[in-house]
């Protein structure tokens, strides 16, 4: 059962974390607003097939909020007037709305994290949030490509700080990290 506040579901590309995340939701008891971050990219093939297995696994009752980039707002709209019955958001993914934002100065970008921070710490709704996982072998060839695995490591960090629970999926085996792991130490 997932309670009100933020669970985290991490791991990487193929693990089975949006199929670990749908799961919560759906063994939940509660209504479920997917919220989807990607971008509708309808020119790329293999984008539009991955687009199609999420979409087939959902169930026909929940419903879809396409968000892209305005994660911070959409979630700030239910922070003002929570639907009623109070609904599950599951967040796919974090990666993906981070992607939206990978021109912003690191000013602007500290803004955003902020905003969504404040928003998840303050919405009384349940949040399964997915998150891809990145950086753990190759070093990205592409400056771009650091600067996503760096902030998405930072902002999962601090994400954590915030979660009520959180998962590992690897390999399609789901992980409990609060109940394995102890935080590391910020100094």
């Amino acid at each position: 059962m997932v309670q009100a506040g933020l669970v985290l579901v991490s791991g990487p590309s193929r693990s089975g974390k949006s199929r670990w995340a749908e799961h919560l939701a759906a063994n939940s008891g509660q209504p479920v607003v997917y919220v989807a971050t990607g971008a509708l990219r309808p020119d790329d093939a293999s984008w539009q097939q991955r687009l199609a297995l999420h979409r087939q696994r959902r169930p026909d009752h929940w419903t879809t909020l396409e968000v892209g980039g305005n994660l911070s707002s959409a979630l700030a709209q239910l922070l003002e007037a929570p639907p009623q019955p109070q609904p599950l958001l599951l967040v796919d993914a974090l990666g993906t709305w981070l992607a939206h934002h990978l021109d912003l100065s690191e000013p602007a970008w500290e803004r955003e994290c902020q905003s969504l921070l404040h928003t998840l710490a303050n919405l009384r709704l349940p949040v399964v949030l997915v998150c891809e996982e990145v950086g753990w072998g190759v070093v990205p060839a592409t400056a771009i490509g650091g600067l996503f695995r760096d902030r998405l490591g930072a902002l999962q960090q601090r994400l954590m700080a915030q979660s009520a629970a959180a998962w590992l999926v690897v390999q399609g085996r789901a992980l409990d990290l609060h109940a394995l792991g102890h935080a590391v130490p910020l100094r």
